[in-house]
This record gives C-alpha cells, structure tokens and sequence, in this order.
C-alpha cells in the first residue's frame, strides 16, 4: 500500500492519501477532536481515529472521502509525527479495518420552508459544487449550518486542514461570501460557525 501526504494550508495539518476510499460513499465527511474522544465523546465507531489517537500529539482527524487530515499539536513537528502517522494509516487499512463502524449519532438540522427553502437549497448548492471540492483540495470541508432569514448571514462550519488554519477567514470573506452574495441576493454576509 502507497500512502501519499500532501501539505495544506494550515502547517499543524497534513493530508493523507491512502489509494482507496475512506468514507463510504454516502457518509458525511468526519472531525473527531482528541479533546472530545478524552472527555468521554468515545470513538467506537471510528476505529481509526483511536488508533492516530494512540499516537502522541495528534489532535484533530478528519476523514474525507478519499482522504485522511491530521492536525498536530503546537508543541511536535512532522519529521517525528509522520511515520507513526503513517504507519498507523497503512497497518490499519493492511489489516482490514473499516473507518467507520456505523454512522453514529447525527444532530437535529434546522427545517426551513417555501421560498426560505428554495434559497437555503441554492446555498447548498453552490456550497457543494463549487467550494467544498476546492476545500477538499486543501484537507478540509466547509459545512453548512444554517441560513438567518432576517439577518441574511449563512452560517459555515470549517472542518479538517480547514479548521484553525490562518487563511481559513480569507476563504470565508473573500471567497465565499462573494460567491454567496452574488448568486443568491439574499445573503448578506458569511460567517464562521463553531
């Protein structure tokens, strides 16, 4: 098995392409935080994050479609984290494992109706055809939360390389939201859901 790494944007982040797919076809791209899975969050059903969390200083994995993001933490460097990283990618997927057992417990998403709707799907739309492979590129994902009808603010979540990287706000402003804004008059601004 070839695993090939590229660099994001984000220098905490490294991207892993194992040559295979990494979230079934249908399943939503995946963030799991060291913090959530220590304070009682549990992974049972991400095999493979347990496993790169066994490794010290790994942080935060994403698993996109066909790719694998970890973000280190502040005090490691990669020359020292990357083969574990590595390693830990290949023996696993050598020895069988699926990402992901079962799709876990999924939140409630808001309901939107009638013209709202239709805005909302435009939203998701241009989101899901133009932004999120371009993110995709980089390491991450960008989500949609939600849509503030009075307000007209669309509210987006960065995930993977994306998420804490320095150039994360530039892509929402610049080019997000102006992509939003002009393809669908009703937004007024783009901002950063946590």
């Amino acid at each position: 098995m070839f695993i090939q790494t590229q660099d994001t944007p984000n220098p905490a982040t490294l991207k892993f392409l194992p040559g295979r797919e990494v979230m079934a076809e249908g399943l939503p791209p995946m963030e799991v935080d060291r913090g959530a899975i220590l304070s009682g969050g549990g992974a049972d059903h991400l095999p493979l994050a347990g496993v790169l969390f066994s490794i010290p200083n790994i942080e935060r994995v994403f698993f996109g479609a066909d790719f694998i993001s970890v973000t280190r933490s502040a005090n490691a460097d990669w020359p020292h984290l990357k083969p574990a990283v590595l390693g830990a990618i290949m023996d696993f997927y050598i020895g069988g494992g699926d990402t992901i057992t079962d799709n876990g417990a999924q939140g409630e998403e808001e309901v939107y109706e009638g013209e709202i709707l239709e805005i909302v799907n435009q939203i998701k739309e241009l989101i899901d055809t133009r932004v999120r492979p371009a993110v995709a590129q980089d390491g991450g994902d960008i989500l949609f939360k939600r849509f503030d009808v009075e307000s007209g603010a669309v509210f987006l979540q960065m995930k993977g390389a994306c998420a804490g990287c320095p150039s994360s706000s530039m892509t929402l402003k610049s080019g997000v939201e102006n992509l939003l804004k002009h393809y669908v008059p009703e937004v007024t601004r783009v901002e950063e859901a946590f």
